[in-house]
């Protein structure tokens, strides 16, 4: 099935249609809500769910967007194409990202955005999935460390049975590091001036995500992408989530797919085949494409089929098995 990405354009992620149009051409109903979480921030929430004519619902997917995303540009395209396979799907912008408020892509402390996730997906779940409907959590880049940061929580009310990992950020890339310098004294940048935007990448970051040009621009023609540099504080709690995930890889049994492109210059695919080879997980899987970049909704139409092909299937095959084996949930 093709990816809606197919039908954007530099323009607009929707192409030539409006976004009540899209969801109706893709056979999926679409919903928002703004919650306030427990530090009194309005928060964004979506979700798309296939016509009930269409598909049988198999399964919940929990969508978990990276440090410039947010759920209503790209990742809105990959949810709707999940979605489209039988998945009741959901999503949440994190603080200072997309609709939600904060201060712009600034996150100083990753564990508050943590329980952001956990405590909507929780509400998503207990609204559209019985108890015996698989869920999963499939996500990008920064999403990446956030998802593996909620499997490995040991409060969880309710477990999710598989996670893909877009382009996981498990490890910066020493590419895309600040210099050397200035990542030596971030820390004390960070607690002097935290929310200062000084730190320099070693790229723009939709330069280095998206390969084709026209994408590139989709890219950065959303008005609510950040395009500034990361705060002090930001770069410094990234830095230090990828040293804890590091630390923790021995502790991940989730199932889990690792889809990454070889020539990812942002989140370092070494990292995530050292997550694969030390995850405890019985049901692991890697697949990293020569030649792809970070993002890989951002490749030719060729690529991105074979890319999100393996990402549907390895989401079906399990939340088929998984409902074969707890008893068959009626969409």
């Amino acid at each position: 099935m093709v990816h809606p990405v197919a039908e954007a354009n530099e323009n607009s992620p929707f192409g030539s249609l409006t976004p009540d149009e899209f969801y109706a051409h893709h056979s999926v109903t679409h919903g928002t809500e703004f919650i306030t979480n427990s530090r009194g921030l309005k928060q964004f929430t979506q979700w798309w769910i296939p016509f009930p004519d269409t598909k049988p619902i198999v399964g919940v997917v929990c969508v978990v967007h990276g440090y410039t995303g947010e759920t209503s540009w790209f990742v809105q395209l990959t949810a709707v194409h999940i979605a489209k396979q039988g998945f009741a799907v959901c999503a949440i912008d994190h603080q200072g990202h997309g609709f939600t408020e904060g201060l712009r892509a600034h996150i100083p402390d990753i564990n508050p955005v943590v329980d952001d996730c956990i405590s909507f997906f929780d509400s998503f779940r207990e609204r559209h999935a019985p108890p015996n409907l698989p869920s999963f959590l499939y996500s990008e880049s920064l999403g990446g460390a956030i998802a593996l940061l909620i499997t490995l929580r040991k409060d969880l009310k309710r477990p999710f049975e598989g996670v893909v990992l877009n382009g996981a950020m498990c490890g910066v890339s020493d590419k895309f590091k600040p210099p050397w310098p200035l990542e030596h004294f971030l820390s004390a940048v960070a607690a002097l001036i935290p929310t200062w935007q000084v730190v320099p990448t070693r790229g723009n970051i939709p330069e280095v995500s998206f390969k084709v040009e026209w994408k590139r621009k989709l890219a950065m023609s959303s008005p609510r992408r950040p395009l500034a540099r990361p705060r002090a504080a930001t770069a410094r709690e990234l830095l230090r989530v990828c040293r804890e995930l590091q630390g923790r890889f021995n502790e991940v049994t989730v199932p889990f797919l690792i889809v990454h492109g070889s020539e990812d210059v942002i989140c370092d695919p070494a990292c995530a085949e050292e997550l694969y080879k030390r995850a405890a997980s019985k049901d692991k899987t890697l697949k990293i494409y020569p030649g792809l970049w970070h993002q890989l909704v951002g490749e030719s139409d060729e690529d991105v089929e074979r890319v999100f092909g393996d990402v549907v299937d390895w989401l079906h095959t399990r939340a088929v098995s998984s409902s074969a084996a707890g008893g068959s949930v009626d969409g």
